[in-house]
Formats: structure tokens, sequence, C-alpha cells
């Protein structure tokens, strides 16, 4: 659970606040069940050391083992891409909250501490109409631009923290990402609470826009449900390291509980209050807050510095898999490593200044590789070991490919939104 956070709120606008809510719990229950069978899969087929890969391989064939590692090569490079996304304006907002308290003058530093002071980017027509255009650009905001210089700037800062052998130094940090969970749902609860329930709100033009209980753009909400709820690639890995492996099955439900009640919190609350048109909900939700207000910075700051720790752990994953895959060492020379890296960054700015939307990347890769890993492999990886075991039914094959078709419905849906 992570920066899906940050796009939960956009993620029920998609889908209307009934249909947002219904596919919250469907999609949590198919990843639950997907990932539990992986790990009964594990115990009658699998080794102590071995990954979904590996059980593909011997129960389903070396081409399934192939497909395995390209669709977790993707799903890693697609959280880069949301991070560097997300990290590029983190970095530029932070930076321009520092410039406009040293450098703006007395009628544009009015930092706001107040919780009602909303925007909405996406209405051109709200914008113009609450900023200057008509204005020069500065030396400053020709130099420091969002979506042109920031992405580039970021690597100065990122670069040299992934050429590192090992991941060790920034797993002790992993206690950020709680803590920035922690700072995001009392953000948003503080918020909320001061905007009051707003199932309906005045658009730009005067009109009411009512809050819609099922909207036809809903499989956005089921492709970025699909990687919010993506653990499948690594659940062996991190169930291993349970001390009872008895309570795998009870401690995945109590996860997979937990994580889908804080993504209903933040989500239908800052939905239900959110006082503007619905359809001025970000797919980055502080994007909704001015540059001047005060707690959206340290939100940002906060993220930005728990992602700068992040990204090279999920670098240095991506660089574990691709280096084994090449039958390679984990760090084979300074070199690879580094020709690794700048391919991986290349296509993050790339992303961050041609596609900074990071509903976007997350609703396509989450049902590009959900379909692979939640909805197929898991499915035909169960099938095998049925047929193995002599087990197998006509009722499961039905029930089972139904669950690999809904994927695939995911996946071609994601064309039409």
């Amino acid at each position: 659970m992570g920066t899906s956070l940050l796009a939960m709120p956009w993620s029920v606008e998609r889908a209307g606040l009934v249909m947002g809510l219904f596919l919250m719990f469907v999609i949590a229950a198919l990843c639950l069940y997907t990932s539990n069978r992986i790990l009964k899969v594990q115990v009658l087929h699998g080794n102590d050391t071995g990954e979904v890969a590996q059980l593909s391989k011997n129960l389903l064939g070396p081409w399934a083992e192939v497909i395995a590692k390209l669709f977790s090569f993707i799903i890693l490079l697609g959280a880069n891409i949301v991070y560097w996304i997300l990290m590029s304006n983190f970095l530029y907002y932070s930076v321009g909250y520092v410039h406009d308290l040293l450098f703006a003058d007395e009628n544009t530093r009015a930092f706001e501490f107040n919780t009602t002071n909303l925007i909405c980017p996406s209405n051109a027509d709200y914008m113009s109409a609450t900023s200057n255009t008509t204005r020069p650009l500065t030396l400053y905001e020709r130099i420091w631009d969002l979506n042109t210089t920031v992405p580039i700037f970021l690597v100065v800062i990122v670069a040299p923290l992934l050429n590192f052998r090992s991941a060790t130094f920034f797993t002790k940090f992993n206690s950020l990402g709680t803590l920035a969970v922690l700072y995001l749902f009392i953000f948003v609860i503080i918020k909320s609470y001061s905007w009051g329930i707003n199932m309906s709100a005045p658009t730009i033009g005067g009109l009411t826009d009512y809050s819609e209980f099922y909207k036809n753009t809903f499989p956005a909400t089921s492709g970025m449900l699909t990687l919010s709820m993506f653990i499948h690639n690594i659940i062996i890995t991190i169930m291993r390291n349970n001390e009872n492996q008895k309570h795998n099955g009870r401690d995945l439900s109590i996860a997979f509980t937990l994580v889908l009640l804080t993504y209903i919190l933040i989500g239908i609350t800052f939905y239900v209050c959110f006082p503007l048109a619905k359809s001025c909900i970000e797919d980055n939700f502080l994007n909704n807050f001015p540059r001047t207000d005060v707690f959206s910075i340290i939100a940002r700051v906060f993220l930005f510095f728990q992602l700068l720790t992040v990204y090279p752990l999920i670098s240095y994953m991506l660089r574990v898999q691709v280096f084994a895959a090449l039958e390679l060492s984990i760090y084979p020379s300074v070199l690879h490593v580094i020709a690794l890296n700048c391919f991986v960054i290349f296509i993050c700015i790339l992303f961050a200044i041609f596609m900074p939307h990071i509903g976007t990347v997350i609703r396509f890769s989450g049902a590009i590789c959900g379909f692979v890993y939640i909805y197929t492999l898991p499915t035909m990886l169960h099938l095998a070991s049925q047929r193995r075991r002599n087990l197998l039914t006509f009722g499961s094959v039905i029930f089972h490919v139904s669950i690999s078709l809904i994927g695939l419905a995911n996946l071609v849906a994601q064309f039409f939104v």
C-alpha cells in the first residue's frame, strides 16, 4: 500500500460512489483469493527458496516462467514510473513553497493554514479565472517547470542512490511508509471534517454537480485497484518470513482487510466530503490543494523523502530480477548497473514529461500485469496442481477460467475509458 492512496478518491470518482465501493470489495476479494492460491500451491509443489516463476516452470512449463519474470519486470518498472512522477511533483511544490516564502511579494505570500481552500486543475475555466495568465513567466518559472525540467533535475538527487551493491541501507527506512500513510489518513480526516458532507456541489458555471452512484468509466477504477492490491509476485517471499506458516491464510486475510479499510476510509471520505465538483478530483488528490497550503506541503515533503528511500529499493529488486534472468550476478559490474539504471531513469523521465498522470499509468500497468499475475497465473497453477493430484473437476475449471476472463475484460476495457 502506497502511492495508490493518493489516487483513491479519483478512482471513486471514475466509478461513482456505489460502484467504486463495490469494486473495492470485489477486487480485494479476488486478489486475496488468488494470492492465497499461490501460497497453497507453493506448500504443495514449491521449495524453501522458490518463487512464482519457479512454480510456473514446474507446473506449467518454461514458457510460463518467462511470462512470470517478464511481467514482474513490467510491474516494477511501472512502480518506478509512478514514483518518479510523484517525486517530481513533490519536489516541484516543495521547492516552490520555499521560493515563495523567500522571494514572493506580500500579495502572493499568503500561506494557507485554513482547510477550505481548493483548486480544480482539470477545469481550464476555473484555473484561468483564479490565476494571472497574462503576466510573462519569470526566470524561476522557466527553469523550474513541473512538466519539463523538474523530472530531469530529479536525476541529480536520485541517481547516486541507485548504484549501491545492497539495499540494506534503505530497508531501515521502511517505517517512513507507515508514518506517511498515517499522516495522509489524518490529513484527509481533518480536511474532510472541515468541509462536511457534500454529495452535491456547485460547479464553476453555477450548475449543481451531483455525486453519481455509477459511471461508465468504472474500468479505470478496476484497473487501478488491481495494482493497488497487487502483491502476488512477491507474496511467497513475504509470507515465508511468517513465524507460524499455519497462519498464512489468516494473516493474509487480515492484511487485505486492513488495506481495504484504509482505501475505503481515504477514498470514500475524500470523495463524499469534497466541496467542489467531483470531476475536479485529481489522480493525485494533493494537486487539489494550492501551493500555499501548508498541510499539503508537509505531506509532499514527507512523501518525497519516503519515495526517495522506496525508489532505490524497487530499482534494486528490478536489477536483481533482470540480471538473474540474464544469468548474471546481482552486481556484475558498475557499468552493467549504471546502464540498467540509465535505461530505467530515461523511461521514467519520458513518462514524467509526456504522461504525468499517475492514474493512467497505474490503471494500465495494473490491468496488464494483473491479468497475468492476479487473474491468470494463480488460477492456472491451482488447476495444474489439482490435475496432478487427480482432484480437477469441471466446476473448478469453469470457476477459475471465469476469474481469468474477468482479468481479460478488465484489461480490454482500459482502452475504452
